[in-house]
């Protein structure tokens, strides 16, 4: 009969030196018996909400952290039951950097025998989240390293207790349609009851709602009847920090350009009605994409970073796009990798994918670091211009405003055109006056014109 340790999984860095991140939901229950590499939790980072996988196969034997709690990094999540047989074959390799694991002896700290059993440090095989299971070394502990490490186990702590329907249900689940019309309606979700399966809030429950009345006692009696609070967290309170960071660090300097856009417009309803981009998602977006990537080629000044620590201005020599997105977890800005090297039909398909997955919630880390200039279409809401605020870390940022029909002068006579204003912020430490003036000059010769391309290719 095999012997069994307690595993202890701490709270991973799940990317970009991110300091905390919150359980939203376990997909496990104390008891449960995973296996390696399964999905235990959902957690959300100040960027992304991401799916914690399992660096044991066992027995879950404590929960250590509730739904909506803020857990540190470092801080122990959850611990398992192994058997310590096998833990070297993949039964119980733990994981590497900061979500390591460790046995534990009765005062919960890591016992210094378990820790010689499992011998050298562990070589890293990374996963999606940048942590998991581990190839540990090809050495065989010895058979007094083994025996010491099963004496030194102590029995399964005391686990928390977790209710089963808070670990089986998200904090609060309902579907994009529905948080949508809960923020058109002024509702917080966190309020609303759910009627649905697993306490799924549907749209009758939000239309349901009738506020005050449906409000617990302890909750309406801290801000009364007439406000409601909202706790800033996740990607709200990542935003709000890094925009002020952004707006109190870096020079902006903003530029306005209304221009023509008739003659893009045409080529859009042309390219609609081609084979060629048959099934593809075309927009106004995906051709000022396209013409922004061209208009970075006279430019490349605009796709540059200022390195504070290490006094250097770095010029990027690829475009990574930035589009900003408002989703129900607020607004993110993911990219697309290496758009410059993309044709008209890529950048479409990637642009689709880029809004679907940030609309979904499902954006990862990694997809919303490592930008090099960003685009934000304001003109969706109906909006003309701005002065939109740079993503950090990035020279420029390029606000499109509304398609709007206006009257314009054409070979000096009054026509009625389609007429958009543009709207370009930029890091005055890395961009001056001229090279932003020229960089908007080319953007608007190409939305005007798109034949323009070719002189700038």
């Amino acid at each position: 009969m095999s012997a069994t340790m307690i595993k202890e999984f701490r709270l991973p860095d799940l990317g970009e030196g991110l300091t905390e991140s919150e359980i939203l939901s376990w997909k496990v229950a104390v008891g449960d018996t995973v296996t390696l590499n399964q999905v235990i939790a959902e957690v959300e980072t100040a960027k992304a909400v991401v799916e914690l996988p399992s660096p044991f196969a066992g027995t879950v034997a404590a929960l250590h952290e509730q739904p909506g709690t803020v857990v540190e990094v470092g801080k122990p999540i959850v611990s398992f039951e192994v058997d310590d047989a096998g833990s070297s074959n993949g039964g119980g390799a733990p994981a590497a950097g900061d979500g390591s694991a460790v046995g534990t002896s009765a005062n919960g700290a890591p016992s210094a025998s378990a820790a010689e059993a499992v011998g050298s440090p562990a070589k890293r095989e990374p996963n999606l989240v940048g942590y998991g299971a581990v190839v540990e070394h090809s050495g065989r502990p010895t058979r007094r390293a083994r025996v010491q490490a099963t004496a030194e186990v102590p029995a399964i702590p005391e686990p928390i207790a977790v209710p089963q329907a808070e670990v089986a249900a998200e904090r609060p689940r309902s579907t994009p349609p529905v948080r949508k019309l809960a923020r058109d309606l002024g509702i917080d979700l966190e309020l609303v009851p759910g009627t649905g399966p697993g306490g799924l809030i549907t749209r009758e429950d939000v239309q349901n709602f009738t506020g005050a009345a449906d409000v617990p006692a302890e909750i309406a009696a801290a801000p009364g009847d007439r406000e409601m609070r909202t706790p800033i967290k996740g990607v709200r309170k990542f935003t709000a920090a890094a925009m002020v960071q952004s707006a109190f660090t870096a020079p902006h300097v903003t530029e306005f350009l209304t221009v023509d856009v008739t003659a893009t417009m045409e080529l859009l309803a042309k390219l609609k009605g081609n084979r060629t981009f048959e099934g593809f998602k075309l927009t106004p977006l995906t051709i000022a994409a396209k013409a922004v990537l061209v208009a970075l080629r006279n430019n490349p000044t605009l796709n540059s970073r200022w390195d504070e620590v290490k006094q250097e201005i770095v010029q990027f020599n690829y475009v990574n796009l930035g589009i900003a997105a408002a989703t129900p977890r607020g607004l993110t800005v993911p990219n697309i990798k290496d758009a410059d090297q993309l044709s008209l039909r890529e950048l479409s398909s990637a642009l689709t994918q880029l809004t679907d997955t940030a609309r979904a919630g499902k954006t990862s880390p990694s997809e919303l670091s490592g930008g090099t200039i960003s685009i934000t279409n304001i003109g969706v809401f109906g909006i003309d211009a701005g002065t939109p605020i740079l993503n950090p870390g990035e020279a420029a940022i390029v606000a499109l405003g509304a398609v709007r029909k206006a009257p314009w002068v054409v070979n000096d006579e009054l026509a009625v055109r389609q007429v958009m204003s543009l709207s370009l912020s930029f890091d005055h430490r890395l961009v001056d006056g001229e090279q932003g003036s020229r960089f908007l000059a080319d953007l608007g010769a190409i939305l005007s014109d798109p034949a323009m391309v070719m002189t700038m290719i």
